[in-house]
């Protein structure tokens, strides 16, 4: 049995926090789509909701290893 990567921030494919980086190799995508996903849907949402929701992950989600 493999065992599953809990969900955290990645320390070596970050942007700008490693939030996207981490939610992308916890569920194995690929996190360049992943980041271009979210960043278009924040658009689409008149941006606040994606960074807000960015911000509050930030906040809750453990680092890499920590």
């Amino acid at each position: 049995m493999s065992q599953r990567r809990s969900l955290s921030r990645s320390r070596h494919d970050r942007m700008v926090a490693g939030v996207i980086g981490g939610i992308a190799h916890r569920f194995g995508w690929n996190p360049t789509l992943l980041r271009f996903v979210y960043v278009v849907l924040s658009i689409v949402s008149a941006a606040f909701p994606g960074i807000l929701v960015y911000l509050i992950l930030w906040l809750l989600m453990p680092e890499e290893g920590s």
